[in-house]
């Protein structure tokens, strides 16, 4: 039997000039990528829409101040626990929830901002999360001081170009796929000086930097997080498959079918032979055969792996007055405040110089420029987890370790807003009112009778009457009033 295949359209497609090679293409498959792109983009707006009506309807968020604890000794592991337990908002809308209600997992945005100066920590959450953010401080910080304020973004303007103001703004990505950690702020422990300075804070540069800014001045850090499940560690796996040289095993044709015939296989066995995997499974490499790097690796990605994690992206905005802006100072600064984060054989921040970064090269740079600023700052003041960059995958360890409260023993800045004091319980030692007599309901009979006797216990100041007083305890016979009469007061009458 021969089997004859007609090439010639073939031969026909590839003989025609270049411009009806390509109508052709189009007019026969190439529609099909367009229409593809185009539904997708529908698709795109469509969710949008309708997780914006959601958000109108359902959604109302506030702005929480921290005020840090004064004398904070607490490392970023207290911050870590504080992540921990905002995982308990993650929640997963079904189907119909996202794609007809517009539902979708709520962000909170963890920021610092320095507003000429005047340094705070800030917490942005929807308004029925508020009890769970107060919670995760106040477990760790029962010192700090949580209070609703506006918001400062409406002091400097929201579009540009603006007369009097212009703004530099980027979102920060990962360098490597984010199943690699960033440099850790354990890493940032070293075991020399005395014993409250041998954590070298990252924080402090960044602190120093916005104590620097002057009036007119205005530098903003922007965390989004976003709760998520647990199916990214599917993907931490497959990084390290692919450190070692594991390949999955692809079965082929042949094989799946006699798998499917079952019992059969004896008999095509015989008349086909034995059948292998055509894409046989490289031999994984040993413990003994990896280099240090890629040990190393693989212990990161295994650690982040091992805790709670969120999607998160980073942005920076630096608002100021044109006669002031110091490009120089703030934006190389806050570029260097990321870069100690560099781990450079597992991962670090870097900013999107390509996408969000306000800066342009080549053609219509302008009108360019100017179309950056305004995403920029517009996804900043909102909060905006959907524009912008896809989110990475952070755990808990690299989100404390970009942003906790400082170390004050690390971190002098003078400008960051703190608690003024240590609160504390009263003593348990304290005298009260059922203290005294020891059953105080029932030693005054009413409220003319506690009167007369404090008179009495005031006249009786100048004779000086031995009082009993024991402990911060003052102790009261009742039957020693009764039996003296109402007249006289007892010897050992309680009296300050």
């Amino acid at each position: 039997m021969q089997i004859i295949i007609d090439t010639s359209r073939l031969d026909r497609f590839f003989n025609l000039p270049p411009d009806q090679m390509l109508w052709e293409f189009f007019i026969n498959i190439g529609w099909i990528f367009i229409a593809v792109l185009f539904l997708y983009a529908v698709l795109i707006m469509y969710l949008q829409s309708i997780r914006a009506y959601w958000a109108a309807n359902n959604l109302k968020f506030i702005l929480l101040a921290l005020d840090i604890p004064k004398g904070n000794e607490q490392s970023p592991k207290a911050v870590e626990n504080m992540f921990t337990y905002l995982a308990g908002a993650h929640s997963t809308p079904n189907f119909f929830e996202k794609w007809f209600d517009g539902k979708f997992q709520v962000s909170f945005s963890y920021e610092i901002v320095s507003l000429e100066g005047y340094t705070q920590f800030l917490i942005r959450t929807p308004i029925e999360f508020r009890d769970l953010i107060e919670t995760s401080i106040y477990s760790q910080y029962p010192d700090a001081e949580i209070a609703e304020v506006d918001d400062y973004i409406d002091t400097v303007p929201h579009r540009f170009p603006d007369e009097d103001y212009d703004v530099w703004g980027t979102e920060f990505v990962q360098a490597n796929h984010w199943a690699f950690p960033i440099k850790l702020y354990p890493e940032f422990e070293y075991k020399s000086g005395p014993l409250e300075t041998q954590f070298k804070d990252p924080m402090a540069s960044l602190m120093d930097l916005c104590s620097s800014l002057r009036e007119g001045e205005n530098l903003w850090f922007q965390m989004v997080v976003i709760p998520i499940g647990f199916k990214w560690t599917e993907e931490s796996d497959a990084q390290v498959e692919k450190i070692i040289g594991r390949k999955k095993t692809n079965k082929g044709l042949d094989t799946k079918i006699i798998e499917w015939i079952g019992d059969a296989s004896e008999f095509i066995y015989s008349i086909w032979g034995d059948i292998e995997n055509k894409e046989k499974e490289d031999r994984p490499k040993l413990v003994m055969e990896l280099d240090p790097k890629q040990q190393a690796q693989i212990e990161a990605i295994e650690l982040k792996s091992s805790k709670v994690s969120f999607a998160m992206k980073t942005r920076m905005v630096y608002v100021a007055r044109k006669d002031l802006m110091s490009r120089s100072k703030v934006v190389n600064g806050v570029i260097g405040y990321t870069k100690q984060f560099a781990s450079l054989h597992l991962n670090n921040l870097m900013p999107d110089i390509k996408h969000t970064m306000t800066k342009t090269s080549y053609f219509n740079k302008k009108k360019r420029l100017i179309r950056k600023k305004n995403a920029i700052m517009n996804n900043y003041i909102t909060r905006d987890d959907f524009n912008g960059r896809t989110p990475g995958i952070y755990n808990i360890e690299e989100l404390a370790t970009l942003w906790h409260f400082p170390i004050e023993a690390n971190v002098k800045s003078p400008m960051i807003q703190k608690a003024p004091g240590r609160k504390a319980d009263a003593p348990s030692s304290l005298p009260v009112l059922s203290d005294i007599a020891g059953s105080s309901s029932q030693f005054f009979e009413d409220d003319i009778l506690a009167a007369d006797i404090n008179k009495q216990v005031a006249s009786k100041k100048d004779e000086n009457k031995e009082v009993k007083e024991t402990n911060h305890t003052l102790e009261f016979d009742k039957s020693d009033y009764k039996s003296n009469g109402k007249d006289q007061v007892p010897d050992n009458l309680p009296f300050i």
